[in-house]
Formats: C-alpha cells, sequence, structure tokens
C-alpha cells in the first residue's frame, strides 16, 4: 500500500478526496484561534469572553458527532460529507458578519458541527480498504485531515495579512478593517465548493459491493440486553458535558439565571430523548422478542473503552494545544510568535504520527496491544513533560537571562515525543472502530469521536481552575499522564481483539479479492 498511495485513481482516489475534505473541515474548525487576539481587539473582549467563544466552537461537536454518525449510517459518506462542507459556509459567513458577543457565540456554536465531519470518512476510507490495511489508510484520512488545523494557524494571519494591503476594498467607512472577517469567509467559501466537487468525484463503495445499512439509525444498535444499559450509563457524560459548558455560559453572561436551568432542563429532556431512540431501536432485544445469533453480536465495552482511549489521545491533543504556546512561553520566557511556533511542532506530528500509529497496529499483529503500549507510552510522556519546569530549573534555568538554546530544543523533543504516542494511539483507535460492527461504524466512529471532545473540554475546564505557572502546569500534564496510563491497562486487560483484524475483507462481504481488485482498476 505504502507504494501504491500516491496514485489518484480507484481507492487512492477515494483516500486523497477524503482526507482533503476532512482537511477543509478542520481548516473552518479551527480558524478562529490564529485570529482571537484581533477578534478581541475588535469587539473589545474581555480574556474570559474570548475563551468561552473558543469553548464554543467545540459545544456543539459532541452531539453533532452521534447525529452525524447515524445519518452517515443511512444516506453514505458521500452525501453527509458534501453536505457538511456546503454547510460549513454558513456559520463561517454569520461569524464574519458578527456585530457583538451573542452572535460570536451563536456562529461558533453553529460552526462547531463542522468539527462532527471527521467520523465520515471514517466509513468512506473503512468501505475502500480492506480489515488488513485499514490502520495505515485511516491514519493517513486522520492525521493529514488533521493538519488542517496547524495550516490554519500558519496561513490565517497571513490572509487576514494580505488583505490588509487593500484598505479600500477590506475597509468600511468606519475605518474597521474588514480583512479578518473576509479571511474567515473564505474558508467557509472554500469547503462548500470543495463540497460540491467531493459529491460529484467520489462513491460510498466500490463498484459491486454493497453499502450496509442499520435497520434504523435512530439510535446505536447492541446485540445483548446488558450492553443496552452499558450504552445509556455511556451516554450519561455526552450529556453531562454539554451541561458544564452552559455553566461556562452562564458564567459569561450568555446564560441569564432565569434561562440556565431551562438549558439544563432540555439537555436532560435531550438525553431522554437519545435513550428513547435507543430503546426504539433495540425493543425487539429488551423485550426477547429478538436475539443475535452468536456470529452477529458485539460487545458495547469494546465501544466503551474506545471512547475512554479516544478522551485521553484526542481530547488530550486539543486541551494541550489550546495551552502549549502559553506553557512555553511562560516556562521560558519567550516571545508569543517563538512560543506558538515551537507548540505548533505539536500538531505537525499528525503528518507521520497517526499514520504511524495505523500503520503500527497492521503491522504488529494485534490491534488490541498496539492500543494499550501506545497509551502506556502516551501516559509516560505527559509524565516527563510534567517534568519539564523541574528540568529547566535542574539545569540552572535564569529568568532574566532567559533560556539556553539547548534547553528549549531538550522540550522541544521531549513534547515532539509525546505528541507522537498521543497521536499514534489516536491512529491506533481508528483502526480498531471500523472492525467493531461494519454496519454501525458510522455511529460506534460517532460516539467514539464525540467523547474526544468530552476529554477537550473536561481537560480544559481543569485547566482553567488550576493555578497559574509551573504548580498549574505540572499538575495539568501528570493528570493527563496518569489518565493515560489507567486506560492503557483497561486495554491491557478488558479490550478484545477484534474478529478479522487482519482478513482480506469486512466482515460481511463476499466479494472475493480478485473481483475487488478488477472493479477497483475500472474506476
Amino acid at each position: 500500500m505504502l507504494g501504491e498511495m500516491w496514485q489518484f485513481r480507484g481507492r487512492y482516489k477515494i483516500l486523497h478526496m477524503t482526507w482533503f475534505a476532512f482537511f477543509l473541515s478542520f481548516v473552518v474548525w479551527f480558524n478562529l484561534a490564529p485570529l482571537a487576539t484581533t477578534v478581541t481587539e475588535a469587539f473589545g473582549l474581555e480574556p474570559g469572553q474570548i475563551k468561552t467563544v473558543a469553548i464554543c466552537n467545540v459545544a456543539l461537536t459532541v452531539p453533532a458527532r452521534i447525529i452525524i454518525g447515524m445519518l452517515l449510517d443511512r444516506y453514505g459518506p458521500r452525501l453527509t460529507y458534501s453536505c457538511l462542507l456546503i454547510y460549513a459556509a454558513i456559520p463561517c459567513i454569520m461569524f464574519a458578519c458578527a456585530q457583538n458577543l451573542t452572535q460570536l457565540i451563536i456562529s461558533r456554536l453553529l460552526l462547531s458541527i463542522v468539527g462532527a465531519g471527521f467520523v465520515i470518512g471514517i466509513r468512506m476510507v473503512a468501505e475502500w480498504f480492506p480489515p488488513k490495511e485499514i490502520g495505515l489508510a485511516e491514519g493517513i484520512y486522520g492525521g493529514w485531515g488533521n493538519f488542517g488545523s496547524a495550516f490554519s494557524a500558519f496561513t490565517m494571519v497571513g490572509l487576514a495579512g494580505v488583505l490588509s494591503f487593500f484598505p479600500g476594498a477590506f475597509t468600511l467607512s468606519t475605518g474597521e478593517p474588514l480583512n479578518w472577517r473576509v479571511a474567515i469567509a473564505t474558508t467557509g467559501v472554500i469547503a462548500a465548493v470543495y463540497g460540491v466537487i467531493y459529491y460529484f468525484n467520489v462513491q460510498d463503495t466500490p463498484p459491486g459491493k454493497v453499502y450496509r445499512r442499520p435497520k434504523s439509525a435512530r439510535g446505536l444498535e447492541v446485540t445483548t440486553k446488558g450492553d443496552f444499559w452499558f450504552l445509556m450509563a455511556m451516554n450519561l457524560p455526552l450529556t453531562a458535558i454539554l451541561m458544564l459548558l452552559a455553566w461556562r455560559l452562564k458564567g459569561v453572561g450568555f446564560l441569564t439565571d432565569a434561562s440556565y436551568p431551562i438549558v439544563l432542563v432540555c439537555l436532560a429532556a435531550l438525553y431522554l430523548f437519545q435513550a428513547y431512540n435507543c430503546w426504539a431501536v433495540n425493543k425487539d432485544l429488551m423485550s426477547s422478542k429478538k436475539r443475535y445469533p452468536a456470529e452477529d453480536r458485539y460487545k458495547f465495552k469494546q465501544v466503551a473503552i474506545l471512547e475512554l482511549t479516544y478522551i485521553v489521545n484526542f481530547g488530550s491533543e486539543l486541551a494541550v494545544v489550546s495551552m502549549l504556546p502559553a506553557f512555553f512561553e511562560g516556562t521560558f520566557g519567550l516571545t508569543k510568535a517563538l512560543a506558538g511556533m515551537l507548540a505548533a511542532s505539536y500538531a505537525f506530528m499528525n503528518l507521520v504520527a497517526r499514520p504511524g500509529g495505523g500503520l503500527i497496529s497492521d503491522k504488529l499483529g494485534s490491534r488490541r496491544i498496539t492500543m494499550a503500549v501506545l497509551t502506556l507510552c502516551m501516559g509516560l510522556g505527559y509524565l516527563v513533560m510534567s517534568s519539564i519546569p523541574a528540568v529547566r530549573d535542574s539545569l540552572g534555568y535564569d529568568a532574566e537571562v532567559g533560556a539556553s538554546g539547548a534547553l528549549i530544543v531538550l522540550a522541544l523533543v521531549m513534547t515532539m515525543a509525546c505528541s507522537f504516542f498521543v497521536q499514534a494511539g489516536e491512529g491506533s483507535t481508528f483502526a480498531i472502530v471500523p472492525l467493531i460492527k461494519r454496519r454501525v461504524t458510522g455511529q460506534v466512529a460517532g460516539n467514539v469521536g464525540a467523547y474526544g471532545n468530552v476529554g477537550a473540554v473536561a481537560y480544559l475546564t481543569l485547566y482553567s481552575l488550576l493555578p497559574d505557572g509551573d504548580a498549574g502546569n505540572i499538575r495539568f500534564f501528570q493528570v493527563l499522564g496518569i489518565a493515560a496510563i489507567i486506560v492503557a491497562m483497561l486495554c491491557f486487560f478488558i479490550l478484545e481483539e477484534p474478529k478479522g483484524s487482519f482478513a482480506e475483507h469486512h466482515e460481511g462481504e463476499a466479494e472475493s479479492a480478485a473481483s475487488s481488485v478488477s472493479t477497483e482498476a475500472n474506476i
């Protein structure tokens, strides 16, 4: 596969077009961060207000990944991804036209839905690549697409800067610059145009292969009564994290004392509605009218553990990316520009680390052991990062003189090493997801993906409550490390190797390898 992946035909065309769709969705999703200072000055926002706007950027991604997973299984990835990319233009233009904090918050809440696009490509790639190659294929999709966040960080400021050279075209009569607004709107328009291109250039499955759909996409189908109650329990944190976000919105005045309880009641009703839909899908099982044969069952504990792995890898990545520039700046007394460049190395590792994790999963011979080892190494990596302030002090750091180049390089190497295991762990997680139960792959990916955002919000909230400076940073990285080590133990002792992990075909496929190759060549 490594030698063929540079082709732009057959399944490799699908892979490249799909990771680029994910790439654009992340460019859009992260287009605020590099312009946050500019937006703050334009609206006169307080630090707590712009932080809340940033948190809103991930708020609805939690339920959106669940809903999009359902739509994906029902309508297929081609239509679902195209519609999401076209939709991205709407909140981008809304944000670009915003005139007050309320409009900023509403538009970022709507834009957070775009962050759910990741789960769509998981099934698209799984439909075109066999289990024995799924790790690398999903790793390329996730890693190269995830690079959109770093690309946005490096280009949004530059795009706004270029537009500032045309003051007559991008300045209001009042003198207010429009360059940042045009830059953000442009990312949405580009995504929408690509959504149309994507629709007319991909197919859900190779010719002759049937796209398997669940009987109902209202809720996740489980195969035992015990797993149904397990599903209900694992859905609780998804609602709880939204309640936590509502509390943050109340803190900045977006929600009043009167509206806050109403929002909480609505979120509780949302959980009950989701539970009802899951019951409707599984009512025959729960009433004993239906019993799944052994070969058609899957264990929900597999999904639950993957949800936890995504909390500690992708959830921690989102949280660390948010605080890492300030960490380098405060720890070593660096300028904002230099600290930002060093912190960007964490996201840059996505280009190789996530495909690397998928490739290791393909080659090691056990996806369970790969997942466990990478998660354990990630936990140890975060504990090593928690020691950076101590290493700095032991090497005679002088705040007035500043950090030496060697010390900064050492910290950078420690950060990139940890980043590799974090993102390789993400690749390993989604090397397993498509192998759990093929017909509900979209919903499984949606649930696992949503837990990544649960982790991000939980970790960022924790970070906001810790003391500033070294003490808070040390405690933060220690929490990340210990959480990862605990999940690694669950992977070692509870996670099971998926059936057909290295097979030539996915579960339920009847096509022969020769037939698959011949039909693919005709695309």
